[in-house]
C-alpha cells in the first residue's frame, strides 16, 4: 500500500491518486493530514503539496486538485522525454510535473465544460482540445504518465509491490442501422422504392425485393459472420443497437417487428448487448428509461451498457441520466471521425461530476477510434494506422477498443479491409 500525505485530502486528490495508484498500476493507496502518521509509516510513501515535509519522496502540487468548480485556464505542453506533459513543476519535485493535475484535467474533460465550438451536430471537436493543438491525441498519455510514476515508485521502494495487468482488446460493433431493407415498416419501404425508382437505381430495386421476399439475406445483416470470428476469442464484444428514431427517416426501422426482436435475442445468446440511446432520449429522462425496459424487456437481462447515438456528449446531463437510470457503463468517449484517445487514456474511469464536485459509479470506456475514422487513412495504411495505437496501448497493458458497422462486413471489396481488420483484432 502507498500513503499519501497532502494537507487537504480532496475529492478530486482520491479520485485521481485512486485511478493512476489502483486503476492503472495495481497498488493501493491511503490518505492521510495527519503528518504524525506519515512519519511513521514505514512502507512506501510520498507527500503531495507546495513544500516538502523532510527527504521524503515529494511531488509538487498545483492548484488544480484543491480548486472547486472550473474556469479557463492556461496551460503550457511541453517535452517529458518520449511523451508530452503540462503543469510543469520546480526542481524539488520527484517528477518534472504534476501528472496528477493534469491527468485529473483530461479524464475529467474539464475542457468540455468551459466554451466551446461544437460541429453540426453539436459534438465536441477534436480540434478544440488540448490533445489534439498538442499533438498527443494518439497517445495514451495519462496511462504513459503513471508508468513514468511506476518507475519512480520502484526506483524509490524497490520491494514495492504492484498486481498484475495485462491489455485487454474490447471491441465494439455498432449496430445503429441493423438491416438496409427489412424492419422498416410500410411508409419507410414504400418510401425507398419509390427513391430507387426515381434514381433509376434497378439493383437496388432487385436487392430490397429479393430481400423482402426472402429470397435474399439482408445485406446489412452480418452478425453471423461477426459471432463467429470472434467464438474462439479470448477479446470481449459488445454489440449496440439502437431502438429509438434516427435521425434520417429512412434509417429509422420499426423495433417492435418481431424479426428485429429476434435478432438481438440470438446476438445475445453469444455475445454482450449495449443499447445505444437515440436523440430523442438524451433530451428527456421519461424516453431514455422506455428505451432502456425495452431492451431489457427483448434480452430479459439488466442493461449495463449503452452508447448515445452520434456518440454525442453534453456534459454533465447525458451522464447523470445515465446514474439516474443505474447504467455501469458508458462507450461514448471517442471522436467518430478522428483517429485518437478522446480522454487521453486507455483505461475505463469513473466519471468524475465537476458541478457537483463527486465521484461517481458511471464508468466510462475509452475508445480509440471508429471505423469511420479510417476514412481518411488510404487504404494501404489503414492496418498500420490501428496496428500502431494497439502497441501504444499494449505498452501500458491498457485496453484497446474500436468501433465498427455492421455494414463494415458486407461481401463487397470496399468492406475487406475492415473485415481483416476486425478479425486480426479479434485473433
Amino acid at each position: 500500500m502507498l500513503l499519501i500525505y497532502a494537507l487537504k485530502t480532496t475529492q478530486r486528490i482520491t479520485y485521481i491518486f485512486k485511478h493512476i495508484c489502483f486503476r492503472i498500476l495495481g497498488i493501493d493507496v491511503k490518505f492521510t493530514s495527519t503528518i504524525e502518521e506519515f512519519i511513521a509509516y514505514s512502507g512506501p510513501k510520498l507527500s503531495y503539496g507546495k513544500k516538502e515535509l523532510g527527504n521524503e519522496l515529494f511531488i509538487q502540487s498545483s492548484d488544480l486538485l484543491t480548486q472547486v468548480g472550473f474556469e479557463s485556464i492556461d496551460i503550457t505542453v511541453k517535452d517529458w522525454e518520449d511523451t508530452k506533459c503540462f503543469f510543469a513543476l520546480g526542481k524539488n519535485s520527484s517528477l518534472p510535473f504534476d501528472i496528477f493535475s493534469a491527468s485529473f484535467y483530461l479524464l475529467s474533460r474539464y475542457e468540455e465544460y468551459l466554451p466551446h465550438v461544437k460541429d453540426e451536430k453539436g459534438r465536441y471537436l477534436a480540434s478544440e482540445s488540448i490533445a489534439f493543438k498538442s499533438g498527443f491525441l494518439e497517445n495514451p498519455v495519462v496511462d504513459i504518465w503513471a508508468y513514468k510514476f511506476k518507475s519512480l515508485l520502484i526506483q524509490t521502494f524497490p520491494d514495492i509491490k504492484f498486481s498484475t495487468k495485462k491489455p485487454i482488446i474490447h471491441t465494439i460493433v455498432n449496430a445503429n442501422q441493423p438491416s438496409l431493407y427489412k424492419n422498416k415498416g410500410l411508409l419507410r419501404t414504400v418510401i425507398g422504392f419509390f427513391n430507387d425508382l426515381f434514381k433509376f437505381k434497378l439493383k437496388s430495386i432487385f436487392d430490397r425485393s429479393a430481400v423482402l421476399f426472402g429470397f435474399k439475406k439482408d445485406p446489412f445483416n452480418t452478425f453471423n459472420w461477426i459471432i463467429n470470428s470472434v467464438i474462439n476469442s479470448k477479446s470481449k464484444l459488445t454489440v449496440f443497437f439502437l431502438l429509438g428514431a434516427s435521425k434520417n427517416f429512412e434509417e429509422s426501422l420499426n423495433s417492435q417487428k418481431e424479426s428485429f426482436k429476434l435478432l438481438i435475442k440470438n446476438v445475445s445468446d453469444y455475445q454482450e448487448i449495449g443499447l445505444i440511446f437515440s436523440d430523442e432520449a438524451l433530451k428527456d429522462l421519461v424516453i431514455l428509461n422506455e428505451e432502456k425496459e425495452k431492451l431489457e424487456a427483448i434480452t430479459n437481462r439488466t442493461l449495463g451498457s449503452s452508447m448515445n447515438n452520434d456518440y454525442l456528449v453534453s456534459l454533465p446531463h447525458n451522464y447523470r441520466n445515465l446514474i439516474e437510470l443505474e447504467i455501469a457503463t458508458d462507450y461514448t468517449m471517442v471522436y467518430e471521425d478522428v483517429i485518437g484517445f478522446r480522454a487521453s487514456t486507455c483505461s475505463p474511469f469513473l466519471f468524475y461530476d465537476l458541478d457537483y464536485e463527486i465521484v461517481t459509479p458511471l464508468k466510462i470506456h475509452p475508445i480509440a477510434l471508429t471505423a469511420k475514422g479510417l476514412n481518411k487513412v488510404s487504404t494501404s495504411k489503414k492496418i498500420d494506422a490501428v496496428q500502431k495505437i494497439m502497441e501504444s496501448v499494449k505498452k501500458v497493458n491498457g485496453t484497446f477498443s474500436m468501433v465498427f458497422y455492421n455494414y463494415n462486413f458486407m461481401n463487397s471489396r470496399r468492406s475487406a479491409i475492415l473485415k481483416t481488420l476486425f478479425y486480426e483484432i479479434n485473433k
